[in-house]
């Protein structure tokens, strides 16, 4: 497949690692032998993308809390896109239903991280009935996220991309959960790995035969990116 790919994005957990969250060794050999920018995408928060990417040693570039927070610099600063107050306030109208409990707090600066302890469709439900309007109830397949509804892993990649001077449809995204949709929808190509929920296997232009960071490689392959 002939495409001018000039970045990749790729997402983390589920994507480049299994589901224990290790890292698939495959993947990250393959990640080092790309010769344009990456950007990690995740719904962790800045530490834990900034360590990871620094690990792998191919770029310092980060999207962190699911679009919330960017950085380009393993010591620089974190970039906030997202607006907490109003997840907080989403918190408190949960609060009344469900027995929630919020994870990361002290180190979540656009969102609010929360266990899989109760339904998510319920969750929702009871959020649009109380009027809350700016904020998004997604599933990472690891935790809960509450997010201002005005940011995105796709809108955080084309912010990255503007910074770079290059054009978010030259960039290939890869990724395996529904809050990697608007990512792999922005970029020029979007791959969802084996794993992937149905929803972002229903809108990804390639859909890979193998799981987690073996699909990253298939995909890699595929594209003639190594």
């Amino acid at each position: 497949m002939t495409f001018d790919v000039q970045g990749v994005a790729i997402d983390i957990d589920g994507t480049i690692t299994y589901k224990d969250r290790s890292l698939n060794c495959r993947a990250v050999e393959a990640i080092r032998k790309l010769k344009v920018p990456v950007v990690l995408a995740t719904g962790n928060i800045s530490c834990y993308a900034r360590t990871t990417a620094k690990l792998i040693g191919a770029s310092d570039i980060v999207i962190c809390e699911n679009g919330g927070v960017v950085r380009f610099e393993y010591d620089g600063e974190d970039i906030v896109l997202g607006d907490i107050a109003k997840c907080l306030k989403a918190v408190e109208i949960l609060g009344n239903h469900f027995d929630i409990e919020i994870l990361d707090s002290e180190y979540r600066k656009s969102e609010v991280c929360l266990r899989r302890n109760f339904g998510l469709e319920e969750g929702k439900k009871i959020l649009k009935e109380a009027g809350l309007e700016g904020v998004k109830l997604i599933d990472s397949g690891f935790a809960y996220h509450i997010t201002d509804a005005n940011v995105g892993k796709g809108k955080a990649l084309k912010y990255i991309c503007d910074e770079l001077g290059i054009p978010v449809e030259k960039f290939v995204a890869i990724g395996d959960s529904e809050n990697d949709i608007d990512l792999i929808e922005i970029a020029g190509i979007g791959v969802a790995v084996a794993n992937a929920d149905i929803k972002l296997k229903e809108r990804a232009d390639i859909v890979v035969s193998r799981k987690n960071g073996d699909g990253v490689v298939e995909a890699f392959e595929f594209l003639n990116l190594i």
